[in-house]
């Protein structure tokens, strides 16, 4: 399916082996990673495409599916199911119902979704026309040619997802060899740091990659980030994810570019705008300078990034550290690809 701005392969539980470093071999076999074409497997030869959602029935009380992310490496012989994935997660209602996971309303069905990677709840709203999940309409995503049947995503209890705070350091800014960044986590952790300190505007994107000086000087900063926020070693970690932060040109709130963290996303993941957007409401913040405006605990943010922006409604109360984020809704679209087998090698699973 695709989900969002991303795509990949949706599985039942029972589906894969329970045990988990088998369980990540056949994942790796299945998207053909490690190889930077991933020519082998399913996988799309970038990070967005080289995802996996495992989607099962929930047993925890006000849920209906349980969801957990998996990135799989391009490149290397890496599963990380340490993030979310946000547009991943537009899928997965769809999927529910396509499985028979969830029973279906006429015109629109609730999908209650407890993300396991974060510890969060979503709910997504799915259209049903008599009953039938459609993947066509009149909504647009930047990032994504045409047009599909919305699905509005609520998320909650996001701050500190994997931290356990939305300032893992106990401070809303802070200097890293030299440069002033901002370490937070609200659905994703993520480092935030202002395009011009590393001699950007903050809207370029593959020549960020193709400076290779540049890319160690980031993935420096960011390593000792991790370190500081708790996650240890961060190495052959998608988390922190980072930030790359300008002011909007183009009438919306901020500019991002959001690194994955060792490529530019061709557009924006759904948790790190999540992050920003609650972030620029904090004075202090790298977020909150750059903003066109951060007033309000009901507003709505748009981030600009690479292939135009995406608008995030934000729904706030408290202040300063003690920001709890209520609600954050997002509008994404999906569609479902294809169903069927995915064949594994039998030296990888017998």
């Amino acid at each position: 399916m695709r989900g969002g701005t991303s795509r990949g392969p949706y599985f039942l539980p029972e589906d894969l082996p329970q045990d988990v470093e088998l369980r990540d071999r056949v994942l790796l076999a299945v998207m053909g990673s490690p190889d930077r074409r991933q020519i082998d497997g399913l996988g799309g030869a970038t990070t967005p495409t080289s995802k996996v959602a495992i989607v099962g029935p929930s047993d925890r009380p006000g849920c209906d599916v349980d969801y957990l992310f998996a990135q799989v490496s391009v490149e290397k012989g890496i599963v990380d199911t340490a993030p979310s994935c946000g547009n991943i997660l537009a899928g997965v209602g769809p999927f529910a119902l396509e499985r028979g996971l969830v029973e279906p309303r006429d015109k629109e069905t609730r999908v209650a979704i407890y993300n396991v990677n974060t510890q969060s709840r979503i709910e997504a709203v799915v259209q049903t026309p008599n009953g039938q999940v459609t993947y066509e309409g009149n909504q647009h995503i930047d990032g994504v040619s045409g047009t599909a049947a919305p699905i509005v995503l609520s998320f909650a209890d996001v701050v500190g997802s994997k931290c356990g705070c939305l300032f893992p350091t106990g401070s809303a800014k802070e200097e890293i060899d030299g440069i002033e960044v901002t370490c937070c986590d609200v659905a994703m952790p993520m480092l935030l740091i202002r395009a011009g300190d590393l001699g950007l505007s903050g809207y370029e994107r593959d020549e960020i990659t193709a400076d290779p000086d540049l890319m160690l000087r980031i993935e420096t900063i960011r390593r000792e980030a991790g370190k500081r926020m708790g996650l240890g070693d961060v190495t052959d970690s998608v988390i922190p994810k980072v930030g790359l932060l300008a002011p909007a040109r183009a009438g919306g709130t901020i500019s991002s570019r959001y690194l994955t963290p060792h490529a530019v996303h061709a557009a924006h993941a759904v948790t790190g705008a999540i992050c920003i957007s609650s972030c620029l409401s904090i004075e202090g913040t790298i977020a909150n300078a750059l903003a066109a405006s951060s007033a309000g605990s009901d507003k709505r943010v748009r981030i600009e990034h690479p292939s135009g922006s995406i608008e995030i409604r934000l729904q706030t109360s408290g202040n300063g550290a003690a920001l709890d984020v209520t609600s954050a809704g997002v509008v994404r679209t999906a569609r479902k690809i294809m169903a069927g087998s995915v064949f594994v090698p039998d030296s990888v699973w017998p």
